[in-house]
């Protein structure tokens, strides 16, 4: 919960289906008006999907795609009711479809513990790991815990699930772990000490800062994963500009709204359908790409198009920062990810992530969970 003051390629995961879509549940009718479920060719059989911020935009529409593709999916959500009727439009298109439904706020720490419990409690294994779950504050607001909020939400939650959902995901044959981060964090300045408790209240720049940390995090990762020796894979991505809810919250200061305004403005021009934002987040799950991987669309500076590789900014490679956010992650979350415990051996320099972990690289799908 967030509180505030009470002032590879691309053609082997094409989807297909109505290009009308434009906003996760809103898009279904047209859908079913069409006669057209969506049918991506991905093969995720027998997997176990966690997604969190799977009720709208592209986290519901990259959930009914691997529901659709055979995968059982994990809705992980903050709002019952809203996970309840996402669940229940993927059902509606595909009847076959399994897919389970767990309550989540990744501005609570103890909620994301109880979460993972839950999860852990019902599943020997889990495939893919796709952090999701984004967010716009206010200035001023806070988690529960305390920490900004798009810190707290967008970053530490997802550490923190990440790291409790270890031992399930070391034991499937190779998972892999989707950190869904932003074209804007290209803009955002590497100060650790905004975290997580920026000195200037400026909802864009602490928007920017967490999207930088959600890619430090993924990189970071995929350093502990190489020097584990261990099968998994992590894998950033962002999804160019996709019209989802993220603007639809209603900022207090006047000044706020006009840059919201003017967001929306330039979106309903450029702004990609949530099914085409999800592109990347599917690529990141079943193209056989290595991990430390950073994915995105390629054209129209980088807010759609063809999904490919790109290179993130300096900031997000800097490896004594990403070990900083780490550590201080650690110490807020109180999840050590024990399980990669093995000592990374890096340059104290800016970091290429982009060389593959070890272990084979399987398509999730292709062995059976355990």
């Amino acid at each position: 919960m967030v509180t505030h003051p009470s002032t590879t390629p691309a053609d082997r995961i094409r989807p297909d289906g109505d290009r009308r879509a434009a906003s996760g549940l809103g898009s279904r009718a047209a859908l079913r008006a069409a006669g057209k479920a969506l049918r991506p060719q991905i093969d995720v059989r027998g997997t176990i999907a966690v997604i969190t911020g799977a009720n709208s935009g592209i986290g519901f529409q990259a959930a009914r795609q691997l529901a659709a593709a055979g995968a059982t999916v994990v809705l992980a959500c903050r709002h019952p009711g809203r996970m309840a009727e996402a669940a229940r439009a993927i059902r509606s298109e595909h009847a076959d479809a399994t897919i389970d439904e767990v309550t989540i706020d990744l501005g609570s720490l103890r909620s994301v513990k109880a979460a993972a419990n839950i999860i852990t409690d019902r599943y020997r294994s889990v495939d893919i790991l796709i952090n999701n779950a984004g967010m716009i504050g206010g200035p001023g607001w806070r988690t529960l815990d305390g920490v900004e909020s798009c810190f707290g939400v967008n970053h530490l939650g997802h550490f923190a699930l990440t790291g409790l959902l270890l031992d399930r995901l070391l034991a499937a044959p190779e998972a892999r772990i989707v950190s869904v981060s932003s074209t804007a964090h290209r803009v955002a300045r590497l100060d650790l000490q905004d975290w997580p408790h920026p000195r200037i209240d400026d909802i864009y720049r602490t928007y920017a800062a967490s999207k930088l940390a959600n890619l430090l995090f993924a990189h970071h990762l995929h350093r502990r994963i190489t020097a584990a020796g261990v099968s998994l894979r992590s894998i950033g991505c962002q999804p160019g500009w996709a019209a989802t809810k993220l603007l639809s919250s209603r900022p207090r200061s006047a000044r706020h709204r006009a840059s919201v305004a003017a967001l929306r403005a330039i979106g309903a021009f450029i702004a990609q359908p949530p099914e085409e934002g999800a592109r990347p987040l599917l690529h990141a799950v079943a193209a056989n790409v290595p991990s430390g991987t950073y994915l995105g669309p390629t054209r129209w500076w980088r807010t759609r198009g063809p999904i490919g590789p790109e290179r993130p900014s300096d900031e997000a490679r800097d490896i004594d920062a990403a070990r900083q956010l780490w550590d201080l992650s650690v110490e807020l979350s109180g999840v050590n990810f024990a399980s990669l415990a093995a000592p990374v051996v890096v340059e104290r320099r800016l970091g290429d992530v982009s060389a593959p972990a070890s272990g084979s690289h399987r398509k999730p799908g292709t062995s059976p969970t355990s």
